[in-house]
C-alpha cells in the first residue's frame, strides 16, 4: 500500500503511465561544472545511485536530499523524483512543436530521460547517458 501512494505522489498527471523496461541496462552520469556527482544506473528494471569518489572526497557541495548519505548505493524499483522530473509530461510534450505520435506514446522511462534529462531549469546539475 505504501509503495502505491508513493508512487502516486512521485508522478505528476501525465506521467504515471511511464515504465522502467526490464531488459535494460543504461548508466547516467550526474554532474555539476566539471565534478561528476554520481552515477545513475538501471538493470533489470532496478534503479541505483551511487555517489562517486571525487564527490565523497570533496566539501563543497552538499549530498543530494534524496540520497543524504554519500557512502549508501540506494536501489529502488521507481525512478526518483530528483531524475524523474527532467522528464516532460505527455501535456508538456503535446504543447511543443514537431513532436512526433511515437514520442508521445513512449513510456520508458529510461528512453524519455536519455532524451529529455541532460538539463532542467529546476537544477544545476547535468545528466548524461554513458557510452
Amino acid at each position: 500500500m505504501l509503495k502505491k501512494i508513493a508512487k502516486a505522489l512521485w508522478h505528476t498527471e501525465g506521467m504515471e503511465n511511464r515504465v522502467t523496461p526490464d531488459d535494460m541496462h543504461v548508466q547516467f552520469v550526474l554532474s555539476y561544472s566539471k565534478l561528476i556527482i554520481g552515477t545513475l544506473s538501471v538493470n533489470q528494471g532496478k534503479w541505483t545511485f551511487e555517489y562517486s569518489e571525487d564527490f565523497k572526497k570533496q566539501g563543497e557541495i552538499l549530498p543530494l536530499s534524496n540520497f543524504p548519505n554519500k557512502e549508501l548505493v540506494y536501489t529502488s524499483e521507481e525512478l526518483w523524483p530528483f531524475f524523474a522530473s527532467r522528464i516532460p509530461s505527455v501535456a508538456q510534450l503535446e504543447r511543443k512543436a514537431k513532436i512526433t505520435l511515437s514520442e508521445l506514446s513512449d513510456r520508458n522511462e529510461v528512453n524519455l530521460l536519455r532524451k529529455y534529462g541532460h538539463r532542467t531549469i529546476t537544477n544545476p546539475y547535468t545528466l548524461q547517458a554513458a557510452i
